[in-house]
């Protein structure tokens, strides 16, 4: 063959070469050639966001493909403390930023900017477009898919619109038969310690929320208040704790990496109870409801020995008549809906319920005031149910929830991700950056809340509320993302509520400086909430 129809002789002796190389040697360098490959691009879109994030104050990391987390595990020599104090960490740098109320860090290669002024957060909340969750929470999907809390985009908008109707607050009202149920098993539980030195109040209220949304979203009993070893009680739990060990570990981000770590396996032997237990509820409950439609019988008994008050339509069954109706809503996709708010209402209202609870206690003439208004609606009557005319009568213990979700929102920071570049307070903020709405910082804005870390329900009266800045108290978040559920939060947490201050006195055992706040999905304290309970005398 001439050199005219053989243009490239060299590639004949380099393809033999090649055949002679080992396959492991060749598959070797051909892995750290895309590893090469695939770093770069990280470093590059690192510092493409680096020229812009930078601006913003804050603490510069000295690791970077572990941000500022590297910080944190210099300064502390457990993941314990890391787990412990990473909420503190950021609370700490707010305060080195509050001029601006607005800094940035670095989880991993992931840039975050945080903010906490009531003007900046309306920004982000109010936007129609950034409507999309952090990246942060893509570690939610193995457990609650792409429901309503993870979804974005056309899914999300039309999730949202199919759910809205199951919260209308005629809908909501009917649950109060099982607020009532549960509420009154709390009480005869805590009458069995009501003389002891103390009880962590968040196991108590953990279990009685837990049971509530078992049946409001489920339409079943797991009796978690008398079978704390429940399985599906531990199951929640774990999953829980190992979600949050991931978190704050950017290396057990990567699923693989995950999977095979001992955080990994609990996880996903405990979702796989879950998700079983959800699944077959699922499919039990929809054969019931066929078998009730053929039979042309009230699927829902029409009387609970309350008055005129009706048991409930769980949450699931009206998903399930939506699947029936229209079979584009998977069973899958009623699964994540289930588990999404049973992760959304449970935690959540416990800890909503236990801190009003724990700075009532530290506040006896607040606890005074809360009782005498309970006693001017029920009177000596400590047993009858409470129904939704008693709840909208409850006026100052409304002011004393909403002051302690103002102190410790359920939920303390909100994570968005921008998909297009933002502007901000002069600041240019580029696509692809986290948004973490601080809530916890942004409820203590002196300019706002005067004193802010005094506890005062007087706050919420509606002449304190009025003219005040709509997005500088958000505990259920604003916009078009707000919380769905935050009707139900309250009503339960009223009815609960309630029904202790009816029945007890209640003294907070430590003040406010010796709690620790943990890092977790809700904000929550280290080593529980002692309280003393003792029953109420009346004159």
């Amino acid at each position: 063959m001439d050199a005219i129809s053989r243009p490239y002789p060299y590639l004949r002796s380099f393809s033999v070469n090649l055949t002679e190389w080992p396959a492991t040697t060749f598959l070797l360098g051909v892995f750290i050639s895309l590893a090469f490959i695939k770093i770069l691009a990280i470093l590059i879109r690192r510092q493409k966001l680096a020229r812009f994030i930078n601006k913003i104050p804050g603490i510069t990391p000295i690791n970077p493909f572990l941000g500022n987390v590297a910080i944190i595990s210099q300064i502390f020599d457990s993941t314990d403390k890391i787990r412990v104090m990473f909420f503190q960490i950021l609370c700490g740098f707010s305060h080195m930023f509050d001029k601006e109320r607005i800094f940035r860090f670095w989880i991993g290669i992931q840039p975050i900017v945080a903010f906490y002024k009531p003007e900046t957060v309306e920004v982000i909340l109010s936007s129609p477009t950034i409507l999309e969750k952090s990246d942060e929470y893509v570690l939610l999907h193995p457990w609650l898919g792409s429901g309503l809390l993870t979804s974005s985009g056309n899914k999300w908008r039309a999730r949202r619109k199919m759910v809205t109707p199951a919260f209308h607050f005629r809908i909501l009202e009917d649950f109060i038969v099982v607020f009532n149920e549960q509420s009154q098993i709390l009480v005869e539980k805590l009458r069995q310690v009501q003389n002891h030195k103390w009880v962590n109040m968040v196991n108590y209220v953990t279990l009685c929320t837990l049971d509530a949304i078992c049946e409001s979203a489920m339409g079943i009993q797991i009796h978690a208040q008398k079978n704390i070893e429940s399985p599906y009680v531990q199951a929640i739990y774990e999953v829980a704790e190992m979600f949050m060990a991931r978190l704050i570990r950017p290396w057990l981000w990567p699923g693989l990496l995950f999977a095979l770590s001992p955080y990994g396996r609990r996880f996903h032997k405990s979702l796989k109870e879950l998700h079983d237990f959800t699944r077959k509820v699922i499919l039990n409950r929809k054969v019931h409801i066929l078998n009730a439609q053929k039979t042309n019988e009230d699927d829902f008994a029409p009387d609970n020995g309350i008055g005129s008050l009706k048991r409930p339509q769980a949450f699931l069954d009206l998903l399930i008549n939506h699947h029936l109706n229209d079979p584009s809503l998977t069973l899958e996709d009623i699964r994540e809906e289930v588990d999404t708010f049973m992760f959304e209402g449970h935690d959540t209202t416990a800890m909503g319920i236990s801190w009003t609870l724990y700075l009532i206690g530290l506040n006896p003439a607040v606890q005074k005031k809360v009782q005498d208004e309970l006693d001017s609606i029920f009177g000596n009557d400590t047993e009858r149910p409470i129904t939704t005319d008693d709840i909208k009568k409850m006026k100052y213990l409304e002011c004393a929830i909403k002051e302690s979700l103002r102190l410790f929102p359920s939920v303390p920071f909100i994570g968005r991700v921008l998909k297009e570049d933002f502007v901000v307070n002069g600041y240019h903020i580029p696509k692809g950056t986290s948004c973490f709405l601080l809530i916890f910082m942004l409820h203590r804005d002196p300019e706002i809340f005067p004193n802010p870390e005094v506890y005062d329900p007087d706050r919420f009266l509606p002449e304190n509320v009025a003219g005040r800045h709509p997005y500088a108290y958000v505990p259920f978040s604003a916009g078009p993302r707000n919380c769905i559920g935050q009707r139900y939060a309250l009503m339960e947490e009223k009815v609960i509520i309630a029904d202790i201050f009816r029945n007890f006195n209640v003294t907070s055992l430590d003040p406010r400086d010796k709690i620790q706040l943990i890092a977790e999905m809700v904000i929550r304290p280290k080593e529980g909430l002692r309280m003393k309970i003792t029953p109420r005398i009346r004159e």
